[in-house]
């Protein structure tokens, strides 16, 4: 039975049997700015979050930031060639260090410093050096400069957050204690693209798109295709959605489409006539598309419960495009912008207060599991 906000129904938790009725997230964990707050702590603080590709980074001092939420991280590679992360607040009096820098459009640096008082850092974080006005008391007359013992660069460094990676791709958690590894958390999905050469492929592209609609409307639009054949024409051409799988594992879930013929690439990153989608949970996906020698990524990025960010990264054998790799680019942004019309017209109804609780159907069974980890982290 439908649950309409009637006052004749009441919502109920997601049920981990998708043959009962209350199988899908109620309505308001959707539009509740409350909700939102929430997730910050109990999702994007608590599980693996995708940072970047650490090709954009190759040389010693090279540096993008990453917000995820209220946080923001300074990725960069160190002296050593390994790719780390630090809160993007100087250890002084808290002040933001560096400016916002894409990944795309990388940064470098000896050694990270704060413009507001010019404490220093070294790349491993450790406080390399304060201004003279840290070393002596010249200013205090309670004091002598004998009386200024200095700080210990072990103690005062910056605040680092734990990075781990799958091939390429670096992934962060800000969590003292993650209740799982990448590993876990990633499953057959670390072993599935680590055999995969990923990191031959550049950098090519990149799209960010702000859409006006809750970050999980499209995460869960991305985990089917019912909707495509009514929705995507120019993009299934070709594409076998009859013969499509849904794979669903703990926190990832694959759809596996077969289209009709194959690209001739020489670095084989799928099975023949094979595409697959990844989502990966919370907040990304990694695209093999099968129709074209590439692969592709995409952040779905919540700015807060009503509004988020797409960022759509591709990646080719080269990074200049040939025409069919423009135009396969060209198709898959007109599929993107079809997809948020469908989801900001899902929101509009959501938030209309109308519907206390969908019901999803027994093919929808990969849109269960993300609405069923929405849950259980709710839950925690």
């Amino acid at each position: 039975m439908t649950r309409w906000n009637d006052g004749a129904e009441e919502v109920s938790a997601v049920s981990p049997d998708i043959t009962d009725e209350t199988n899908a997230l109620p309505a308001r964990y959707f539009t509740d700015p409350d909700v939102w707050e929430m997730e910050k702590e109990k999702i994007f603080s608590r599980y693996w979050v995708y940072a970047g590709h650490e090709n954009c980074i190759p040389e010693t001092g090279d540096y993008f930031t990453r917000t995820v939420g209220d946080k923001q991280v300074v990725v960069a590679r160190d002296e050593d060639g390994d790719v780390r992360a630090f809160y993007n607040v100087c250890a002084h009096r808290g002040s933001k260090m560096v400016e916002d820098t894409p990944m795309t459009d990388p940064g470098n640096m000896g050694r990270i410093q704060c413009p507001y008082h010019l404490w220093t850092y070294d790349l491993d974080g450790d406080l390399r050096s304060t201004p003279r006005s840290f070393e002596e008391a010249s200013l205090n007359p309670d004091l002598d400069d004998a009386d200024v013992s200095g700080l210990d660069p072990d103690e005062n460094g910056l605040m680092e957050v734990r990075t781990d990676d799958i091939g390429p791709l670096v992934f962060l958690n800000f969590a003292d204690d993650p209740p799982l590894t990448l590993a876990e958390q990633a499953g057959k999905l670390k072993t599935r693209l680590e055999s995969l050469p990923l990191s031959e492929y550049e950098h090519a592209r990149r799209y960010v798109s702000e859409v006006e609609c809750n970050w999980k409307t499209f995460g869960g639009n991305y985990s089917e295709c019912d909707h495509c054949q009514a929705n995507h024409q120019d993009w299934i051409r070709g594409i076998q959605l009859d013969e499509s799988e849904l794979e669903v594992n703990d926190y990832h879930w694959v759809l596996h489409y077969t289209h009709e013929e194959d690209v001739e690439d020489e670095l084989r990153i799928h099975d023949e006539h094979e595409a697959q989608f990844h989502y990966f949970w919370p907040n990304f996906t990694v695209n093999m598309y099968g129709t074209a020698d590439g692969y592709g990524t995409y952040i779905v990025d919540p700015i807060d419960e009503g509004r988020f960010q797409l960022i759509a990264d591709y990646y080719f054998a080269e990074s200049d495009l040939s025409e069919d790799e423009e135009e396969f680019v060209r198709t898959s942004r007109q599929l993107q912008e079809e997809d948020f019309e469908l989801c900001e017209r899902q929101y509009e109804g959501l938030r209309s207060g109308a519907l206390g609780q969908g019901q999803l159907g027994p093919n929808e069974h990969t849109l269960h599991r993300f609405h069923r980890l929405a849950q259980e982290a709710y839950d925690a």
